[in-house]
């Protein structure tokens, strides 16, 4: 018996998952301060591929063009509202939009990496936090880089 040589599938993507990042947001801490300033902790599950500033809220995620990057709020006290109200970055990197998941009003954010610069492109995260009407926009830029 002969045995037949399995074809070859194309290769897969290297990441295709989302490189998700998450703020881990002190909703008390903010509303008492009205600013994001040790407020917020920035993790990304991109560790493995370089990124850094884990638990800063100056955040470096190592990106390369067509990467698929997933923003979400997560407050630290269960009982607190957090929400993310907009992600300022320059649209000829990335372009964030806001989603929803299917059935709930729980939204998140999401882009795809245009281009990467030679440079650090920084990005800063708008936030909606507990029942103050204002977004608090982060005090220090996070940042995407090649």
């Amino acid at each position: 018996m002969t045995t037949k040589a399995k074809p070859r599938s194309t290769p897969r993507a290297i990441n295709q998952r989302p490189i998700a990042i998450s703020a881990v947001v002190d909703a008390v801490g903010v509303l008492a301060s009205l600013s994001t300033s040790g407020h917020v902790y920035l993790y990304d599950t991109n560790r493995t591929g370089g990124s850094t500033g884990f638990g800063t809220e100056e955040l470096r995620t190592k990106v390369k063009a067509g990467d698929t990057l997933l923003w979400s709020p997560l407050a630290l006290e269960c009982e607190a509202y957090v929400a993310i109200d907009g992600i300022e970055i320059d649209p000829s990197v990335a372009e964030p939009e806001r989603k929803v998941y299917p059935g709930t009003d729980v939204s998140y954010w999401t882009a795809t990496v245009k281009t990467v610069p030679a440079q650090p492109v920084p990005y800063r995260i708008r936030y909606r936090v507990g029942t103050r009407t204002e977004p608090v926009t982060s005090t220090q830029s996070s940042f995407l880089f090649g």
